[in-house]
């Protein structure tokens, strides 16, 4: 074998190995959510055998409460969509005791929140031409709950509600969930009322 050709046989073999050389080149890519499509926002009336009434988003469900210490007219305003349910709690107050109890409870519930919030915005609800007062709590950060509140009368019946996702809180990820059903909350506060 002569001399060019072994070293055109030694090129080819270098040229094979460096070839088949299977190190990949990784580019980082953007971090991305899911696209999330929102239904149209229309709402129905809860008007049926409780002290309350109030309007809800027709793409959720209204059911029960089904918890063994749940008590008559506690419900689960249920969006399955979006994996989440706002627990709403009702109770008939027999004294200031008891509705001082009720509140301050309320509000501990919140700022338990507050090892993991970035932020707990509250603002006072308050409609006196229908006797509904309270407060809602905003909680920003990877908490369990993005949005908790109390209604009340002052005298005879104190509702509670609080928002809860059912997977492990990434605030990133759900903030436009939490945006938009803070939306419903919102119309649901607004056009609550109690039954004489």
């Amino acid at each position: 074998m002569s001399l060019s050709i072994r070293f055109f046989l030694l090129i080819l073999f270098a040229a094979v190995l460096t070839a088949c050389n299977n190190e990949k080149v990784s580019t980082p890519k953007p971090k991305g959510y899911f696209r999330i499509n929102f239904p149209e926002k229309k709402y129905q009336v809860f008007n049926e055998g409780c002290a309350y009434s109030f309007s809800y988003p027709t793409y959720a469900k209204l059911t029960d409460d089904t918890d063994k210490n749940a008590a008559p007219c506690w419900k689960n305003l249920d969006f399955t969509q979006f994996n989440g349910t706002l627990h709403i709690t009702y109770y008939d107050i027999f004294s200031p005791k008891t509705y001082n109890e009720m509140t301050e409870n309320a509000r501990t519930l919140a700022m338990k929140h507050t090892i993991k919030a970035d932020a707990i915005d509250q603002r006072m609800i308050n409609y006196p031409d229908k006797k509904v007062y309270g407060v809602y709590y905003s909680i920003a950060g990877n908490t369990a709950s993005s949005v908790q509140f109390f209604l009340t009368d002052s005298a005879n019946h104190y509702l509670r509600g609080a928002l809860y996702f059912n997977e492990r809180p990434q605030y990133d990820s759900i903030q436009p969930v939490v945006k938009f059903i803070k939306q419903d909350i919102d119309k649901l506060i607004e056009t609550f009322q109690w039954k004489k």
